[in-house]
């Protein structure tokens, strides 16, 4: 969830058996220049706003999640199903030894470089987050152009602690590329919808809506 960081991602369609496509994997070629501004601006705001204090206490227990050996792809489908039974999306705690760290975060509102950075980017959502849970639909792995991948999908469902109480619903894939030495090189969402409608969600009341 790289742009939950100004509050909101909305995912996409059905997996398939090969790795989509690196636009639509982003689907970030519609997305208006000023919304992509506007997102990392926001995020920028949190960043700055946040305590570092947490954030370095959050790290400690991220810097033990270092000490991991992956031999394969298999190992990292296997970290990876253990990172979404404990809600990373929605708990900031991943397992972050399985990502190079140039890695590219990518969705499409916004696209940087770093997994320190996408780290901090979770954990500023944390506070924010009122009942959320996440679940993995389904992942596996493929292979395009000799690049290996794994491609899970998800459904997001949480509210946010906003006068409004809006409601957050989002069913959407994420693409794991990966490296020779079975690194993360790239982390790219896919919504089911546009971005619009995505930062939309933020700002509709909750009230009469459906959760499903």
């Amino acid at each position: 969830m790289a742009a939950f960081s100004s509050f909101c991602r909305l995912p996409c369609p059905r997996c398939s058996s090969r790795t989509p496509d690196k636009k639509a994997a982003a689907s970030g070629t519609g997305t208006p220049q000023i919304l992509k501004l506007v997102v990392s601006g926001a995020t920028e705001l949190l960043r700055l706003f946040s305590s570092s204090s947490t954030y370095n206490k959050n790290r400690v227990s991220d810097e033990k999640r270092e000490e991991i050996l992956v031999s394969g792809v298999d190992d990292v489908v296997t970290i990876l199903k253990s990172d979404y039974e404990n809600a990373y999306f929605v708990t900031g705690a991943f397992t972050s030894a399985i990502y190079a760290e140039d890695c590219i975060f990518e969705d499409p509102t916004i696209k940087f470089q770093g997994k320190e950075l996408y780290s901090r980017n979770l954990k500023l959502l944390v506070p924010f987050f009122d009942h959320p849970s996440i679940g993995l639909q389904k992942i596996e792995k493929g292979m395009n152009s000799k690049t290996n991948f794994v491609l899970a999908t998800w459904k997001l469902r949480t509210y946010l602690k906003l006068p409004w109480k809006p409601l957050i619903c989002i069913d959407g894939s994420t693409v794991y590329e990966l490296n020779g030495n079975f690194n993360i090189v790239r982390h790219a969402e896919s919504w089911n919808v546009s971005a619009l409608e995505a930062i939309g969600q933020i700002f509709t009341p909750s009230f009469g809506r459906s959760s499903a």
